[in-house]
C-alpha cells in the first residue's frame, strides 16, 4: 500500500473540498516550503482529524500484546502436535514478536521454534534458537529436553566432542534430579544418542568435496568512473527533453551487467494482511511479507529475530536488528501503526531523511530556497545550479568532482514534479508527512531525528494520543524533505520484487511467481529512462539491483528500462494511460509504430473473444462485438463474454484450492471442464489458455505422471512465447519448469536440450550466479554423470 489508507484519503478529499477557494488556490501553487507551513496551520486547527488518524492507527497495531503471543504459541503447538512444523514455526516467530524481551515466556517461544527446526532438519538454526532461549531464562526443569535437542543438532553437523559434552552435562542434570520416573523417556532418548555417537566416533563419515553448488561463470565488470555502481561501457548524458539519462560508450551484448547498485533505502512491503480489521480479539495466522522478510536486508526469514520495542519489525538476525535501531528504527519504532496507517510512501520518506542525517537534509532543503524555479525547470537544469546542486560538468545530482553517487544529494535531485501533481494529492501528501511529524514532536523524537541523541538515551518512548502543538524549525524542514520525497516516489520509487514460491514449496517441481517485496530508492538506477520495448533487465538480490543487456545495445544507443506497461503485455492506448502516472508521453519506438504507423498490436489479437460458431475473433471497440468472419455475422455482447472470463478464472481458482487440499484427480476434471468451456469463447491463443496448461502440468507432476505434466507444459510454453517472446524471462521460467519435470521424469537427452536453452535465457536476465542458474547446472551435472549406455537409450 503505498499511499495513505482509503478513510484517511476520503477525509482528506473532504478536508479539502471544504477549504475556501483562496486557500485552496494557494495551497495549489505553494511551494514545497509553504505548503508544510500551511499544512501545520491546517492540522492544528483541525483536531478532529488528529484524533480520526489516531483511530485508523488503532486498526494496524504493532505493540507487543501478550494475549496474542499466547494465542499464536497455542495455534503453534497444536500445528506442531499435527506434524506441520512450517506452519508451528511461523507460529511461534509470531508469539515471539508479542513477548517482552527477556520473560520467561519469550524463552519458550524460542525452544518451541528450535524443536520445529530440529524436525525440518535446520541445526544450525535450531542451535541458535537454543541459545537464545537460555539467553531469555528458560525453566531449569524443563532444559533436560532442551538438551537433547541440542546434542541431536550437534550430532547431525558432526560436532562429536560438542555433542558428547552437552549429553554429558544431561545426565548430570538428570542424575541431580530425584525424580528419575519423569526422565525415563530422556534417558531412553540419550542412550539412543549416546549409540549413535560412538558409531559416529567408529566410523567418521567421509570428508567428502564441498557442499557448495557447481560455481557460475564470474562476470567481467569494470566500475564507471563517472557512474558509481555502473559499468565503464555506459556514460552519463543529459539533454533537456530526456533529462540524465545512459548511453551505451561501447558495443554490448547481451546478460552483460551494466549497473549494480544497492537501494539507498528500501522499505518492506507489509503485505496484504494489514490491518486487521477493527477491534477483533483474534489475530490473523497467515504469514505476510512481514513473517517472512528481514525488514532491514529483505533476506528471506527462517527464524525471526523479533524488535524489542514492538511486534512488527523482525530481522534475520540480532545484527541486522542492532544496526537497523541504530540507523532509524529507534526512531520507527513507536510509529508503526502510523506508518502502516500512512502507507509505505511515507514510510520510505521518513527513512530517507533519518539515514541522510538532518545535517545533510537541512543544507540541501536550504540550497533548494534559493534555487526552486531552477529545480522545477530542465532547461535551467542544465547548467550548475549551485555548489550542492551540481557538479562541474553541471549535471544535477553529481558531486563536485562530477562523479554521480548513489547519495542522497542525487537523490535529493530526482524531480518531484510538483507542478504537475493534483493540488488534492499534494494536500494528502503533506498533512500525511506534517502528522508524522507532529508524532515524532509529541513523542519526544525531535532529538534523535536531528541526530542530537546519544546512544544511552535511546529508548522506545510512547505513543501519545495527542499531537497538537506547533511544530519546531528544525522539523518543518523534515517535513518539507518528507513532503518532496513523497512526491519523488511517484515516479522514481523502484519496486523491489522476489520469485516466491507457490504452496508448501516441497514438490518436486517448484513453482514460482514474481511478489513485490519492497519499495526503494535507487539513485544511479533512476537514470535509466522508460521504453516499452526496453533492453534491459533488472533483477534484485536483497536490497541490491542489477541491471542486464537484454539485447545487444550498440555504441550511442541509450539504455533504456520498463517501468511497468510493456508492449507485449498491453496495447499503446493502454500504455499511454497508465504511463500518464509518470508525468511523460511515450515516444519509445513501440508506441510511435504503433501511433504513427498504424501497425495494429497483437495484444488485443492474443487475448480476445472468439467466436462460439466459427471461432474466428471476435472484434468492435463498443459493447456489441461482432464476429470477423463476415460470412457468420454472429454478434455477442461484450459484457457476458466478460462475465464467462470472471466465472471461469473463479473455476480456475476453485480448481487449484481442490490441489492444495491434495485432492488432485478433482482438480485435474475441473481444470479439464475449465478448458474446454473456454475453448468456446476465448482464443487458443489467449493467456489463461496458457495458464490452464501450466495449471494441469502442475497437477500432474504432484501425480508424478511426469510425461503428462511435460506435454501440457510445453503447450504453455508456446502460448507463453507467443506473447512475451522465446527469449523472454518469462519464457525462461516456463522452461526452467519444463526441465525439473524431464528431469524427474527421467527423460535424459530432452532434459538436457531444456537445461541449455533454459540456462542461456535466464542467465542474461539474473546473471550466471543466479540460484535458478546453479539448479540447471546441478541437474544437467547429474544427468551427465549417468552410464552412457542410459543415455543413448533416452
Amino acid at each position: 500500500m503505498a499511499l495513505p489508507v482509503a478513510e484517511w484519503q476520503g477525509r482528506t478529499a473532504r478536508l479539502w473540498a471544504a477549504l475556501d477557494p483562496a486557500l485552496r488556490e494557494r495551497l495549489a501553487a505553494a511551494s514545497l516550503h509553504d505548503a508544510v507551513r500551511l499544512g501545520c496551520d491546517l492540522l492544528r486547527m483541525e483536531e478532529e482529524e488528529e484524533a480520526a488518524l489516531v483511530q485508523l492507527c488503532h486498526r494496524a497495531p504493532t505493540d507487543k500484546e501478550p494475549e496474542a503471543a499466547s494465542w499464536y504459541r497455542e495455534q503453534g503447538n497444536r500445528e506442531f502436535k499435527q506434524g506441520h512444523y512450517q506452519a508451528a514455526l511461523r507460529l511461534y516467530s509470531k508469539a515471539a514478536s508479542h513477548e517482552s524481551p527477556g520473560s520467561p515466556e519469550m524463552s519458550v517461544c524460542f525452544a518451541n521454534r528450535s524443536a520445529a527446526l530440529l524436525h525440518l532438519g535446520h541445526f544450525e538454526v535450531c542451535l541458535e534458537d537454543i541459545a537464545r532461549a537460555e539467553s531469555h531464562g528458560y525453566p531449569d526443569r524443563l532444559l533436560p529436553k532442551v538438551l537433547l535437542r541440542k546434542a541431536e543438532c550437534l550430532l547431525c553437523l558432526g560436532r562429536l566432542q560438542d555433542a558428547q559434552d552437552v549429553l554429558g552435562e544431561l545426565e548430570s542434570k538428570i542424575s541431580l534430579d530425584g525424580v528419575m520416573a519423569t526422565h525415563l523417556t530422556r534417558l531412553k532418548k540419550l542412550n539412543q544418542l549416546k549409540v549413535k555417537l560412538r558409531e559416529k566416533e567408529r566410523c567418521p563419515e567421509p570428508a567428502g568435496e564441498a557442499h557448495g553448488g557447481i560455481q557460475g561463470k564470474s562476470e567481467i565488470w569494470e566500475e564507471n568512473s563517472s557512474v558509481s555502481g555502473a559499468s565503464s561501457s555506459l556514460s552519463l548524458s543529459f539533454d533537456a527533453g530526456r533529462g540524465r539519462h545512459l548511453v551505451a560508450s561501447q558495443d554490448i551484448v547481451p546478460g552483460q551487467s551494466l549497473l549494480k547498485e544497492e537501494a539507498f533505502v528500501s522499505v518492506l512491503c507489509p503485505g496484504e494482511n494489514l490491518p486487521l480489521q477493527g477491534g477483533e480479539a483474534a489475530w490473523d495466522t497467515r504469514a505476510s511479507n512481514a513473517d517472512l522478510y528481514c525488514h532491514r536486508c529483505l533476506r528471506q526469514l527462517l527464524a525471526s529475530v523479533p524488535c524489542q520495542g514492538c511486534s512488527y519489525a523482525k530481522y534475520c538476525s540480532q545484527d541486522c536488528a542492532d544496526v537497523a535501531w541504530q540507523r532509524y528504527h529507534r526512531t520507527e519504532c513507536s510509529l508503526g501503526a502510523l506508518l502502516l496507517t500512512l502507507g509505505v510512501f511515507c514510510h520510505v520518506a521518513l527513512r530517507t531523511v533519518l539515514l541522510a542525517g538532518f545535517a545533510e537534509v537541512s543544507r540541501l532543503v536550504g540550497c533548494s530556497h534559493s534555487g526552486e524555479k531552477d529545480l522545477q525547470n530542465p532547461e535551467a537544469r542544465c547548467k550548475p545550479l549551485n555548489e550542492a546542486g551540481a557538479g562541474i560538468r553541471g549535471i544535477p545530482g553529481c558531486d563536485s568532482n562530477g562523479r554521480y553517487q548513489s547519495s542522497y544529494q542525487a537523490l535529493f535531485h530526482l524531480l518531484p514534479h510538483t507542478e504537475q501533481h493534483s493540488a488534492e494529492h499534494k494536500f494528502l501528501c503533506t498533512l500525511s508527512v506534517v502528522a508524522i511529524c507532529k508524532q515524532l514532536q509529541a513523542a519526544g523524537l525531535e532529538a534523535a531525528v536531528l541526530n542530537q541523541e546519544s546512544p544511552q538515551q535511546w529508548s522506545k518512548p510512547e505513543m501519545c494520543e495527542k499531537t497538537s502543538g506547533e511544530l519546531s524549525p528544525e522539523l518543518k524542514t523534515v517535513a518539507e524533505a518528507m513532503l518532496r520525497h513523497v512526491l519523488q516516489l511517484q515516479c522514481n520509487a523502484q519496486a523491489i520484487t522476489v520469485m516466491q514460491e507457490l504452496g508448501p514449496g516441497d514438490g518436486a517441481v517448484v513453482n514460482k511467481k514474481p511478489v513485490r517485496l519492497a519499495t526503494a530508492f535507487f539513485p544511479v538506477l533512476s537514470l535509466l529512462n522508460h521504453s516499452c520495448c526496453p533492453n534491459t533487465s533488472v533483477s534484485f538480490s536483497g536490497t541490491a539491483a542489477t541491471v542486464r543487456a537484454s539485447q545487444p545495445i550498440p555504441r550511442g544507443q541509450e539504455v533504456l528500462h520498463c517501468y511497468g506497461p510493456h508492449q507485449c503485455r498491453m496495447r499503446v492506448a493502454e500504455r499511454q494511460q497508465l504511463l500518464s502516472q509518470y508525468f511523460f508521453e511515450c515516444r519509445c519506438w513501440a508506441c510511435l509504430e504503433e501511433l504513427e504507423s498504424g501497425v495494429k498490436s497483437l495484444v488485443p489479437i492474443r487475448n480476445s473473444f472468439c467466436c462460439p460458431k466459427c471461432r474466428a475473433q471476435m472484434q468492435g471497440e463498443e459493447d456489441t462485438l461482432c464476429c470477423s468472419n463476415e460470412a457468420c455475422a454472429t454478434s455477442a455482447s461484450r459484457e457476458n463474454l466478460s462475465c464467462r472470463l470472471q466465472d471461469l478464472q473463479q473455476q480456475i481458482k476453485k480448481a487449484l484450492d481442490l490441489l492444495g487440499v491434495g485432492k488432485a484427480d478433482e482438480a485435474i476434471k475441473m481444470l479439464l471442464k475449465c478448458q474446454m468451456d473456454a475453448g468456446n469463447f476465448l482464443s487458443p491463443e489467449h493467456l489463461l489458455m496458457g495458464e490452464m496448461e501450466d495449471h494441469l502440468a502442475q497437477v500432474y507432476a504432484t501425480l508424478g505422471k511426469w510425461q503428462e505434466a511435460a506435454r501440457h507444459l510445453k503447450k504453455s510454453i508456446e502460448i507463453v512465447e507467443m506473447h512475451h517472446g522465446p527469449s523472454s524471462v518469462e519464457t525462461g521460467h516456463e522452461l526452467f519448469k519444463l526441465a525439473q519435470i524431464l528431469f524427474n521424469g527421467f527423460a535424459v537427452s530432452e532434459a538436457l536440450s531444456t537445461i541449455q536453452r533454459a540456462e542461456g535465457i535466464l542467465s542474461v536476465h539474473f546473471g550466471p550466479q543466479s540460484a535458478q542458474i546453479q539448479e540447471l547446472q546441478e541437474m544437467k551435472a547429474c544427468l551427465s554423470e549417468l552410464p552412457r549406455n542410459i543415455l543413448q537409450r533416452t
